[in-house]
């Protein structure tokens, strides 16, 4: 029987005040219910009766996603499109002891299961859930058994129907769940809606709609305190609330606060305040549920895009959910990573392509500063894959939108709601009863925020979303080219571009010469002839399919249109499947700016350099040829005026980029040595990049992106693994087959190397360097000490370094 603990959730669900099980009076419990599962991938229709023997099943941890760690095989039915994993039916059951329970609801929330899951309680079904997105709970209380007495609960996930998506989904219960306690009357789920209608320096309103639960099937008189707090957890604001009459299930309180000179969130500074609501009865709590509050205002104008008044560049990129060699299952520091390494690139919007994301990943974008685009669908009615989403549509899609609004509208980083991504109706007239009516719910739940859909077509007559002028932002994917006729095609109105490039690049890989054009396929009609051999794209930035465009082309476009207010770049990462333009072996995308495992290919530069203030000089490609062949030099500069290159200590000229321009570029015949530019400001040099001709692999080199981890058995240290000469140059080749080892409260959660066609499974303690890199993630265990992690590879010196968990 697992041992309840006393801690706190802070999460937008809420967050408990005290032990469950304490004394009357005691408000909320949010209990991490993670631990302790048992696992079988299989059918078993018995499974789901508390009764049956699962001695034999599994022992995990959430989130888990058995997807991930299945073998890659073109005849899985998910298809390279989906991934090349294997999908199936999985069984998870999990024992667990209550102490008394009266006068109290229990709750299970799930903050995500793919897809198709039915949850038992004690052999009782709870209910279904088909999208596998979706956050939902059940009240278990009146099945519970009584105190002392085991409860076992019983879920059934179904991702068997495939292919259902266009890109990698994950099997299992992905996401994290826990396990509610509250008094009888409490705070709704997901039951406060958090606003700031009005704002000066002076002071902002806060606006508070509390929807309180009365399970006690009786009237009740209770008082509503809210406080909010400012970061350091003092009291700014109070109002109470006082003589709120419950007459039935549930009801509505609204109050508005004062807070004196508001200290705003926005993307450089992301100041958070918390609401603290508490539900009295006299002076006794019942309930206690926080919130988080960001004060700020969105605006979107014909002229852009406006944060507190102040114009900004929406600078973003679309991201799918998987986390590399993790799979889907959650993880929050290696999302933070993520946003870590987007940021320092310049990006200050994440749109969540194309689902309602894991709730952690809005806790990071409200606390680090980044704005979300948080979409909903894919499909509506018509279909893209047999067993996608259609199928459920119709019945499900009012009440997945509603739980997606009011589980993310209290979130400051949440500036625009999607309400689906190249939907088909907007080719037919069920498009126009659609979108007004998607529009209409989320309007209902929140007026506060705008509301777009990522469109396709650009012909007004054409385009049955657009067409009925409900969206309050019109979204265009691709067709870059097209930009400045968007004014005059759609008068007056405000325009986003919520997809550009797609260009297609192998991190370390460059193809001669750099500026010949590679449209991979040329058409919707062809197939790919004139790929390369070993399944890569250049990092040049010079493929990309018929319908995108290459990162220096699709970003121009946007800084040349003043009226859009800004882009999301397809894609920040790689993610696992939709390998185009490759067939079979390539299961993952070729998509992103920083590739599989966290390595930014050199198209991150090009964005760090038009994205941020500081000053870049970045290099490319490696300086390892043929002798006398001819190399396109490439620099990507920012805060200069120019950028001279120097072969071996021989200057080979200075350039300049010309208005339009995002790169400069010489053609050298290349010679061993030395590759060298510097960058230049007034004459004054600003900075300096080099790259050396390297020698035969010799040794290796382990550089951890975090040395100091929290013992809780989830944190994470990302290893980069380098391939180095005896010179210590990165070999831009190599290959080695490293094998890893660790000792200590720690272990390998996965490894990955970036290669979109590699067949090497992600849950494994070795894996072959790509282009001179591969990557460990080194995961901890609740018990903290030292962890020693070796890297070894046959013919070179291997290396050790120490984590420190506590």
């Amino acid at each position: 029987m697992p041992r309840l603990l006393p801690f706190l959730l802070l999460l937008l669900l809420g967050a408990p005040a005290a032990a469950f099980g304490a004394q009357p009076g005691t408000p909320r419990v949010v209990q991490d219910f993670d631990k302790g599962w048992k696992f079988y991938l299989g059918d078993e229709a018995s499974a789901k009766e508390a009764a049956f023997n699962d001695a034999a099943w599994r022992t995990l941890t959430l989130p888990h996603d058995w997807s991930i760690e299945g073998r890659f095989d073109e005849k899985n039915p998910a298809k390279p499109e989906g991934g090349g994993l294997p999908t199936g039916i999985g069984w998870y059951r999990k024992r667990f002891g209550l102490p008394a329970t009266a006068g109290r609801s229990v709750f299970i929330e799930f903050d995500g299961v793919y897809k198709r899951s039915e949850v038992w309680l004690n052999g009782h079904s709870l209910g279904q859930r088909p999208n596998g997105y979706s956050s939902f709970r059940y009240e278990l209380t009146r099945y519970l058994q009584p105190a002392g007495k085991p409860n076992v609960l019983a879920v059934r996930v179904d991702n068997s129907a495939q292919p259902d998506s266009r890109w990698y989904t994950g099997s299992g219960i992905y996401r994290h769940v826990r396990l509610v306690t509250t008094h009888q009357v409490a705070v709704a789920e997901w039951g406060t809606f958090v606003t700031t209608p009005a704002m000066s320096p002076q002071a902002a309103t806060v606006a508070v709609q509390t929807q309180l639960r009365n399970a006690t099937g009786k009237p009740r008189m209770v008082n509503l305190r809210t406080v909010v707090l400012d970061k350091t957890g003092r009291e700014v604001a109070r109002q109470l609330t006082a003589g709120v009459k419950l007459t039935g299930a549930e009801a509505t309180v609204s109050q508005k606060l004062t807070l004196k000179n508001p200290q705003l969130w926005s993307v450089a500074k992301p100041y958070l305040y918390r609401v603290k609501t508490t539900v009295l009865t006299g002076q006794t709590p019942e309930d206690a549920y926080e919130t988080p509050l960001g004060v700020r205002t969105v605006q979107f104008a014909p002229t852009g895009f406006l944060l507190n008044g102040q114009p900004l560049r929406i600078q973003g990129v679309c991201q799918h959910h998987d986390l590399g060699a993790l799979g889907a299952a959650v993880n929050t520091r290696a999302i933070e990573r993520q946003l870590e390494l987007l940021k320092a690139m310049g990006c200050n919007a994440i749109r969540t392509s194309h689902n309602p994301p894991a709730p952690e990943l809005l806790d990071l974008c409200d606390k680090m500063g980044f704005l979300v685009l948080d979409e909903a669908f894919d499909m509506w009615q018509k279909k893209k894959n047999s067993q996608d989403y259609h199928l459920d549509f119709k019945q499900w899609h009012q009440r997945d939108l509603e739980d997606q609004i009011r589980r993310d509208r209290n979130h400051p980083s949440v500036f625009l709601w999607s309400i689906g991504n190249e939907i088909r109706e907007q080719f037919d007239s069920t498009g126009v009863r659609l979108t007004k009516e998607l529009t209409a719910t989320v309007k209902r739940l929140d007026p506060t925020r705008p509301v777009t859909s990522a469109l396709t077509e650009q012909e007004p007559d054409k385009n049955f979303i657009a067409k009925p002028s409900v969206l309050d932002v019109l979204s265009f994917n691709y067709k870059h080219a097209e930009y400045p006729k968007l004014p005059k095609r759609f008068p007056n109105q405000k325009f986003l571009a919520t997809e550009i490039a797609a260009a297609f690049e192998t991190r370390g890989h460059y193809d001669l010469p750099a500026d010949s054009l590679r449209i991979w396929p040329k058409d919707g009609k062809s197939k790919l002839t004139d790929g390369n051999a070993d399944f890569t794209a250049s990092s040049y930035d010079h493929a990309a399919p018929y319908w995108g465009a290459t990162h220096e082309a699709a970003w121009r476009a946007v800084k040349s249109s003043p009226f859009i207010s800004g882009a999301f770049v397809w894609s920040g990462f790689d993610y696992l499947g939709e390998p185009l333009p490759y067939p079979w072996p390539a299961r993952s995308s070729y998509f992103g700016v920083i590739d599989l495992a966290g390595f930014p290919k050199d198209a991150y530069y090009l964005y760090q350099s038009e994205w941020t203030t500081k000053p870049v000089l970045h290099l490319l490609p490696h300086w390892n040829w043929r002798p006398g062949q001819t190399v396109d030099v490439w620099a990507y500069y920012s805060q200069a005026d120019e950028v001279e290159l120097f072969l071996n200590g021989k200057s080979l000229g200075v350039k300049k980029k010309g208005a339009d321009d995002l790169h400069v570029q010489w053609r050298v015949p290349y010679a061993p040595g030395t590759l060298q530019a510097i960058s230049r400001k007034g004459g004054k040099t600003v900075l300096t990049s080099t790259v050396k001709t390297a020698g035969p692999a010799a040794k290796i080199e382990l550089v951890a992106d975090r040395r100091q981890l929290q013992a809780d058995g989830k944190d994470l240290s990302f290893i980069t693994v380098r391939v180095l000469d005896a010179a210590g140059n990165l070999v831009p080749d190599a290959a080695n087959l490293v094998q890893f080892s660790v000792s200590g409260p720690g272990f390998v959660a996965g490894v990955d190397n970036g290669y979109q066609a590699s067949m090497e499974p992600f849950k494994a303690d070795y894996r072959k360097a790509y282009n001179g890199l591969c990557l460990a993630m080194v995961q901890t265990r609740a018990q903290g000490g030292a962890i020693t992690v070796r890297a070894e590879a046959e013919g070179v010196a291997g290396a050790t370094i120490t984590l420190i968990s506590k």
